[in-house]
């Protein structure tokens, strides 16, 4: 027995000696020998093994920053210089709309004709075509012997009224002091009125010729010369559209001689078929555009009356043209609306991207974007409902979104390699 064990402590003592000398032996050599040990918790594992937590020995240490798939890193200064337009979404109304084809006109609100109101030589041009006038401003200048004869009877009609007034304004006062008899009081006021009268009539006259009252007032101290010469003024402010006059040219009292239009409005003439009747009505909003061009109007006049070849009704709508690009003459598409819907989340279309086959949008992150899957419901020309991947107040590019998708396209490329 004694023996035993003493052979026993012998051969552990020979084992644990075997150990300390030879730590690199085998695995299966050390179990056999009974020598197998806990692995060491704080040891490092081997490449392509994982963890206690799962994660690969090529995990990233404490410090080591990692961006994930989908996202794009940006500052707000290179977001700006990118053009990236960015706001929150929120509900708003899905329109449906249908389209009828149109022309832009100019607005014969604001439209003016100039006319030469006289016969006579064409003196002067002072305007070209296409030129900018403001109200009041000289276009040409005509010599004729009708205008002149108009002003020589104001000039001669003023002297015999102010010459009235003073026999007028004497015989009252002998009267009144009864030095002069009342019949001559009574001769005196007829004529003075009957000289006023002559002297309305001449200034009436040259005010439909298109004289300002400043320039009838100023008539007695223009020289003989002028007074064959009629200044076309321009009526309103605008461009000069349209030019008929030539100098040195002939003209008659009707000619037309200029078109002057203020093109800050411009009309849209429509065409209604009569199946779209029931959903056009005046004071309606319409959508129009033209190639990239788009804005908004509306309906000012719906006839009453349809065409009675195509049934279909004219229908003329306004709109603003302050920045100059819609150009009349030009065909349009005009879109009524027939239907709204309220949405509890809307984003503009530029909004969405396709990549590998998903919809997508790119939402504000505080390094920049990150890509973001979502589900699409109804839709109208200008906007989609988000039904899934959105949340009400989320921030998301809006504008020239494409940019995010291109990069994001090449760093996906680039990871790929």
């Amino acid at each position: 027995m004694t023996s035993r064990i003493a052979l026993a402590f012998i051969a552990a003592c020979a084992g644990l000696g075997l150990a300390v000398a030879a730590p690199s032996l085998p695995q299966a050599i050390r179990h056999i020998t009974g020598l197998a040990v806990a692995p060491n918790a704080s040891a490092t594992p081997a490449a392509g093994t994982k963890d206690a937590h799962g994660h690969g020995g090529h995990g990233h240490g404490a410090g080591e920053e990692e961006h994930g798939e989908g996202t794009i890193a940006l500052t707000a200064e290179q977001i700006i210089a990118a053009g990236i337009e960015v706001a929150p979404v929120s509900a708003g109304v899905l329109v449906s709309r249908v389209a009828v084809p149109g022309v832009l006109s100019a607005n014969a609100d604001r439209l003016v004709r100039v006319t030469a109101r006289v016969a006579g030589t064409i003196a002067e041009v002072r305007t070209r075509l296409g030129e900018t006038v403001a109200a009041g401003d000289v276009l040409a200048v005509i010599e004729s012997r009708d205008i002149a004869d108009a002003k020589g009877e104001f000039l001669a009609a003023s002297r015999a009224a102010n010459l009235a007034n003073v026999t007028l304004a004497r015989e009252t006062k002998l009267w009144k002091q009864r030095i002069s008899a009342e019949q001559d009081f009574l001769q005196a006021r007829a004529a003075a009125e009957e000289a006023n009268i002559r002297l309305d009539l001449a200034r009436q006259r040259l005010s439909a010729l298109g004289l300002a009252d400043a320039e009838v007032a100023g008539l007695p101290a223009q020289p003989v010369a002028a007074l064959r010469r009629l200044e076309l003024r321009a009526p309103i402010s605008g461009r000069v559209i349209a030019r008929t006059a030539v100098q040195g040219a002939a003209v008659a009292t009707d000619a037309e001689l200029f078109s002057v239009a203020d093109l800050a409005t411009v009309w849209v003439e429509m065409t209604i078929p009569p199946n779209d009747l029931p959903m056009a009505r005046e004071g309606q909003k319409v959508t129009i555009h033209e190639g990239e061009t788009r804005g908004e109007g509306k309906i000012m006049f719906l006839s009453p009356v349809l065409d009675p070849e195509t049934r279909a009704a004219r229908a003329v709508a306004e709109i603003g043209n302050a920045a100059g690009m819609w150009r009349p003459g030009a065909f349009v598409t005009a879109e009524l609306a027939t239907a709204e819907q309220t949405v509890d989340v809307l984003i503009p279309r530029d909004a969405v991207q396709e990549f590998d086959g998903e919809k997508i949008v790119f939402v504000r992150t505080e390094d920049g974007f990150e890509k973001r899957e979502v589900a699409l419901g109804r839709e109208d020309a200008a906007a989609f409902e988000v039904i899934f991947g959105l949340d009400a107040g989320t921030e998301i590019a809006i504008g020239n979104a494409f940019a995010l998708k291109a990069e994001l396209a090449k760093s996906e490329a680039a990871h790929s390699h």
